[in-house]
């Protein structure tokens, strides 16, 4: 029709999506020479060659065909083995399936579980995409956020669960969590669980940092307190631990009796994982204890790097993370994220994420990913001090 947008024949929750915050601010100073980017969740070293050569001489073997939806038997066994060993849960094949990523994953348990008016509670500040996949499936987003109390993050699972309604499809927790590094302990993951259970709500854990830990061998799982036939779904991902960002590699773990019906929404969406790429995976989970050793020995030198200097900056408050890579932090008397983030890039050339793409627990916060060297680390702060580490009379806002 002459004069109709085209937006205007596309479904309105979707052509109304809005853009996360970090995307804005990534905008703004992409292409400025010499920036440093400690805006996105990676880190600055390149997947280790073991895992790139298991993919090439996969290629070379004429590996290019279509496989099970789910992800091939051979690296199934190896989830469910890394799963024995890092939880000590035993889990079958049939209840792992291989996603292209995470986030893949996650669209997939919404695909499964929300309908128009399903509610999921959300535990803040969370990585952002959660809410656009709730939304875009009908569903509606509570937040349950956690608190920052005398240097430490808090969640009351009293007022999470006062959250609970008829409608309650879903509880998110992403622990160890982004932006925050805040771990939920096993205990709480057992009240929650058992609270989950008796009202029949799912409990969808996004667990993809659970090797980034600092104080323990491994985070705790929901794996552990939950029984076989619980309604659990357990997000992860081969990005964070093995530095594989960008090869789309992630897993689900779930009962059982959804195997089939994973396996068919994969077929209507990616025809599942390619098999090179497979190869890879089992490479990292067999091959790959040293990396996540070293990037875990990496991120707390670079955490320690970082909050040494952020503690010591009159105009921050914050808490020093358990978990994942990152400092987020609140800046006294920032009131808009996005443009004081993209004030930090103009004035420091510095990539932050503004908190308010976390949640609305999250304005008034900047997030650092500290997964980089130390020199880049140190050169970065260097540059945020006059902006940052300025005393609350000197403050600037945006």
């Amino acid at each position: 029709m002459s004069g109709t947008s085209i937006l205007d024949s596309v479904r309105r929750d979707v052509a109304e999506l809005a853009e996360t915050g970090i995307v804005k601010v990534a905008v703004h100073g992409w292409d400025k020479p010499g920036l440093i980017p400690f805006w996105f969740g990676e880190g600055d070293q390149a997947t280790p060659a073991f895992i790139c050569d298991a993919a090439a001489e996969a290629l070379r073997r004429g590996e290019t065909f279509y496989t099970d939806q789910r992800g091939i038997l051979p690296l199934r066994q190896a989830l469910a083995g890394y799963t024995k060993r890092t939880f000590g849960v035993d889990v079958s094949t049939d209840e792992v399936s291989l996603v292209t990523a995470g986030m893949s994953a996650l669209y997939l348990a919404m695909d499964m579980l929300i309908e128009p008016g399903d509610e999921v509670i959300a535990v803040g500040p969370v990585w952002p995409n959660i809410y656009s996949t709730v939304e875009v499936h009908g569903g509606v987003v509570r937040h349950a956020s956690i608190e920052l109390i005398d240097g430490e993050w808090r969640l009351d699972l009293d007022r999470l669960f006062a959250l609970a309604n008829d409608r309650t499809k879903a509880i998110f927790v992403n622990s160890p969590g982004n932006p925050t590094g805040w771990m939920m302990e096993s205990d709480e993951q057992r009240a929650l669980m058992e609270f989950a259970r008796a009202r029949g709500i799912w409990v969808i854990a996004d667990e993809v940092y659970h090797q980034l830990v600092f104080d323990r061998d491994v985070a705790p799982s929901f794996l552990q307190v939950a029984d076989r036939d619980d309604r659990l779904l357990v997000v992860n991902s081969f990005s964070k631990s093995w530095l594989m960002t960008g090869w789309r590699l992630g897993w689900l773990t779930h009962p059982a009796a959804l195997a089939p019906t994973i396996a068919k929404l994969v077929q209507i969406t990616t025809s599942g994982v390619p098999q090179f790429l497979q190869r890879a995976a089992i490479a990292a989970i067999e091959d790959g204890d040293h990396v996540i050793h070293d990037l875990r020995a990496r991120c707390k030198a670079g955490r320690d790097l970082v909050f040494d200097r952020l503690e010591s900056w009159p105009k921050l408050r914050l808490a020093r993370p358990k978990a994942a890579f990152y400092a987020f932090f609140a800046v006294d008397g920032m009131a808009d994220s996005v443009e004081f983030a993209k004030m930090i890039i103009d004035e420091a050339n510095v990539g932050l994420a503004p908190g308010s793409a976390f949640g609305p627990a999250g304005e008034g916060y900047l997030r650092l990913c500290f997964a980089a060297s130390e020199a880049t680390l140190a050169r970065g702060l260097d540059a945020l001090e006059p902006i940052l580490g300025v005393g609350k009379d000197q403050r600037r806002s945006a």
